[in-house]
């Protein structure tokens, strides 16, 4: 590495019981055989599997967890929330929850929102992966519940949603955008509809009782931000994938 590891630290979850991290793409990284520059942890990109475990193990250092104790989903676009206890690959999975002390939870993204979810006072975390296919079957209202089924109170849920992409960049079918309200939908100043994903998710987490004072909404853009992160919009089978990591921290 010619210089250190750059992650987003949301300012709302990052106390003593609760961390968090969201990989930025650091283009000036790469491991030996790597296809696809930076720190891709995407399992399900076109890169050799031995290269993703060595780029996880990196991540799992940078985050000062054992990679034995991360859960990393690997991701369907549906709406499947799992409750762990454990670290390891969970298949056909969009969301974690877990009261676990030790636990980190890793979604991965491209273009796609991560909502990481954390409470500190009832020591429960969530992570889920929003693109438009999971954030319209419910995936971040389900992943809200399953915290709350868990212990978690909804008023001291704090969250952050991930860069994704933005409604500038995300043109869509008319198909896709007759699946969300009117709100989220911009259908004048394009050809054709652009859907405001980050808003639908902020929308979503409100809308289940979160205080808005308890969300921060990232404002970068992965497809327009080609220097910080991937984009599969932009790149396709070229695109790694960034982290977003949440870890109920054991403090004794």
């Amino acid at each position: 590495m010619s210089s250190p590891l750059k992650f987003i630290r949301p300012r709302n979850l990052n106390e003593s019981r609760i961390l968090s991290w969201f990989s930025q793409k650091n283009a000036h990284y790469s491991v030996e055989n790597a296809r696809i520059p930076g720190l891709n942890v995407g399992f399900n990109s076109d890169e050799n599997q031995e290269v993703i475990l060595e780029q996880l193990h990196v991540l799992a250092k940078e985050t000062d967890t054992s990679l034995k104790n991360i859960a990393i989903a690997q991701q369907i676009h549906s709406d499947r929330v799992k409750v762990v206890t454990k670290g390891g690959i969970y298949p056909d999975t969009d969301a974690f929850v877990s009261s676990t002390l030790g636990i980190s939870l890793l979604i991965q993204v491209a273009d796609c929102g991560a909502v990481l979810l954390g409470d500190a006072t009832n020591q429960v975390i969530g992570a889920a992966h929003a693109g438009w296919r999971g954030a319209q079957k419910g995936i971040i209202g389900k992943t809200v519940e399953s915290m709350i089924e868990i212990g978690a109170e909804i008023n001291s849920i704090e969250a952050y949603i991930s860069p994704c992409i933005s409604v500038d960049a995300f043109e869509v079918g008319q198909e896709v955008a007759d699946l969300f309200p009117d709100q989220y939908v911009e259908k004048n100043k394009n050809a054709k509809p652009h859907v405001d994903l980050k808003g639908y998710i902020f929308g979503q987490l409100v809308h289940m009782g979160i205080p808005e004072s308890h969300i921060v909404m990232d404002t970068g853009c992965t497809f327009n931000d080609e220097n910080d992160f991937y984009s599969y919009r932009r790149q396709a089978k070229k695109a790694g994938r960034m982290a977003a990591v949440i870890k109920l921290n054991e403090i004794g």
